[in-house]
């Protein structure tokens, strides 16, 4: 009996990755998507994986019926009929492809956790906190992120060009007054620790 075709990756074949930031309008989209595929190689590296062309507010990154956005670029990732090639293109020639999130993803829908609402912190109405996200092939190697973080050794001077190289490269979606504040991976049973890294930083607006 000959062996069935491959099917394509699962969604275990990825990472869910984040910039985040604070911004006056966290919900932008850009028409040009080969900006995303640069500010995806400026983050990630050498790595295959999925942009998703839009920046939004941490409570819009579950639709109403609890889907990540991450999933939801991973399903239209997996709904092209060629996708068993583009995932070895992801796999063999670390090839970045960007999709576009459904409108379902617009709305604002608050987590269980509401403390970055205006209500419970005011102060995220004049500092709106923002998040970019990325779904990265998962690769042993370390992400360009990183890799710059270990090789500046905790200097902050050595650090900062590439720092700002990046605030550089979400302007075409988050123009100022937006600023990145960091990089991390979304833990979809623990949202928790997204919110927690902008409370981290709430003194300090204060």
């Amino acid at each position: 009996m000959p062996d069935s075709a491959p099917t394509g990756p699962s969604i275990a074949d990825f990472a869910c990755f984040y910039l985040y930031g604070l911004t006056n309008q966290p919900y932008q989209q850009a028409a040009d998507l080969g900006k995303f595929g640069e500010l995806f190689r400026l983050v990630a590296g050498n790595h295959g994986g999925l942009g998703i062309a839009s920046s939004f507010h941490p409570y819009q990154l579950l639709n109403p019926a609890g889907v990540s956005v991450w999933y939801a670029a991973y399903a239209q990732f997996y709904a092209q009929p060629n996708r068993v090639e583009l995932f070895g293109a992801m796999t063999l020639e670390q090839a970045q492809f960007v999709v576009v999130p459904p409108a379902s993803f617009a709305g604002f829908h608050p987590w269980s956790d509401t403390r970055l609402t205006t209500e419970e912190n005011p102060i995220f109405s004049r500092f709106i906190p923002f998040v970019i996200p990325f779904l990265v092939r998962k690769n042993p190697d370390a992400l360009r992120w990183d890799a710059e973080i270990t090789a500046a050794e905790g200097d902050k001077h050595r650090l900062n060009p590439y720092l700002k190289a990046v605030s550089k490269a979400i302007k075409f979606v988050q123009p100022a007054p937006a600023f990145v504040l960091g990089f991390g991976e979304f833990e979809e049973q623990q949202p928790e620790q997204l919110i927690e890294k902008f409370l981290s930083c709430r003194d300090l607006l204060l």
